[in-house]
């Protein structure tokens, strides 16, 4: 697509939703240099450092609210502090899960979200200063020292690995004098996966604290002098409540395969149409006759060597597709030892040698299909549906998971039982003419996306008396 603004990204079934950049600028921003123009000449386009502030955000009374049933007690606490860490690990994994799974619930436990995740990325040099991403999570203690909500921040100097695509954007910033970069952004890295950002426990006085630390993201947008705030992948809820505070909304689209109380990979084939359950089966007959052993490896299954050659192909994949590996090495490895039995691996081999594998987080109702690779100048047909997704669905119903994501990219997750969901963003913009033609391109964009998503559910691949509503 001629002027389409994407990033790379390795990420299984994440390619980017383009649009077209020259009619963007044409159509909206063309209103912004009748409102003003900010400068006629301006430096090259690089990240600048941001102005170093006082951790502290500021301290907080709580007001007495309604019951207190169901909740969490942890003291009569009033106040509530709160402050910027430069690394998650200034925050026990105790503390943070603790927010995290109150935040979810426990039936809808997000791995994303776990301290042992985010902590694998900084650990490793994933999600660092020196690649762009500086920790600037927000914690908020009662008085006692309690942690009763944290939100996973950073300062960013691009907007690489985020799959919510705004590089048009920082564009539209630079050729009217501004600087777009650094941003904030509240986000999982790499990980374009749907769940909360705001992390509250589940004490008397959560939406309160929802609201503290909401605002003190706005009040750190102005602190540290940037030009936006992104919150990508929120709950639908969080969206709701954000736009409420000003925010954006934006929203995306992702394909998921849905769990109908399915009993077997055969059950789940008798709802599709004719044509479609007889390609699948024709697919997965395939792996057998190319003398492919299929595994699925979880937990301690998955030894040294199994990563060490992952890596390898994560790195193929990235190297020849995508352009740019996010991930290290170690990240696999310490990722693992912290995640344990939430990690499932997809397995091809060829005899005794692993030639292809898929990873898979595991949630409370959910399996994450994530990234997949396959060794270096060899082509097995049919191999990337099969460990993919064939695999991911029978492991659903196996483990009686509500469903499966299979990320965005490629309609042809729809032919094989994936249907298009609704994913969202918000955006907050300091700027006000710009947040003006923002908006402006988010509505319009909006319409288009959700016209696609009405005529792939209307030709899906099931059957007429099967529901297609979106999981």
């Amino acid at each position: 697509m001629a002027g389409a603004v994407a990033a790379p990204s390795p990420f299984l079934g994440q390619a980017p939703l383009h649009f077209n950049k020259t009619s963007f600028e044409r159509c909206t921003l063309s209103s912004v240099l009748q409102l003003r123009i900010k400068a006629l000449f301006w430096g090259p386009r690089k990240a600048v450092e941001p102005v170093k502030v006082d951790p502290s955000i500021g301290d907080f009374s709580l007001m007495e609210s309604g019951s207190k049933g169901g909740t969490t007690n942890l003291g009569e606490a009033k106040k509530l502090s709160v402050s910027v860490v430069s690394s998650i690990s200034e925050v026990s994994s105790d503390e943070w899960d603790s927010c995290s799974r109150d935040a979810t619930g426990s039936e809808q436990f997000n791995p994303f979200l776990s301290h042992g995740f985010l902590s694998s990325l900084e650990e490793t040099g994933c999600a660092v200063k020196e690649t762009g991403w500086v920790p600037q999570h927000i914690i908020a203690r009662d008085e006692c020292k309690n942690v009763l909500g944290v939100v996973p921040l950073y300062l960013k100097s691009h907007s690489y690995g985020e799959f919510v695509f705004d590089h048009s954007w920082a564009d539209a910033y630079y050729s009217y004098g501004s600087r777009y970069y650094p941003k904030l952004q509240c986000c999982v890295p790499f990980t374009p996966v749907t769940g909360q950002r705001i992390l509250v426990r589940n004490t008397a006085y959560r939406d309160q604290i929802f609201d503290i630390l909401v605002s003190a993201l706005m009040a750190l947008t102005v602190k540290f002098q940037v030009s936006s705030l992104h919150i990508t992948f929120p709950s639908a809820n969080e969206w709701d409540k954000l736009k409420e505070k000003g925010f954006l909304q934006r929203i995306g689209m992702q394909y998921h395969w849905k769990n109908r109380n399915y009993k077997s990979f055969d059950e789940f084939l008798m709802d599709m149409k004719q044509s479609k359950r007889k390609n699948i089966r024709q697919e997965r007959k395939k792996i057998s006759a190319q003398n492919l052993t299929m595994k699925r490896l979880r937990g301690c299954e998955i030894k040294a060597r199994h990563w060490d050659t992952f890596y390898e192909f994560y790195r193929n994949t990235t190297d020849n597709k995508w352009g740019s590996a996010y991930l290290t090495r170690d990240f696999f490895h310490n990722m693992a030892s912290k995640m344990g039995d939430n990690v499932l691996l997809v397995a091809a081999e060829e005899g005794e040698e692993l030639v292809a594998a898929a990873l898979n987080l595991i949630g409370g109702d959910t399996l994450y299909g994530r990234l997949w690779g396959c060794h270096p100048g060899v082509y097995y047909p049919n191999l990337h549906f099969e460990a993919c997704y064939y695999q991911a669905i029978e492991a659903a119903i196996e483990l009686n998971l509500d469903k499966v994501e299979a990320g965005a990219q490629g309609e042809h997750k729809i032919q094989r039982g994936y249907l298009p969901v609704t994913t969202y963003s918000c955006h907050y913009f300091l700027d006000a003419e710009f947040r003006k033609v923002i908006a402006d391109f988010l509505a319009r964009e909006a319409a288009q996306i959700k016209l696609v998503m009405k005529l792939l559910h209307d030709s899906g691949p099931f059957k007429d008396n099967v529901s297609s509503v979106e999981a």
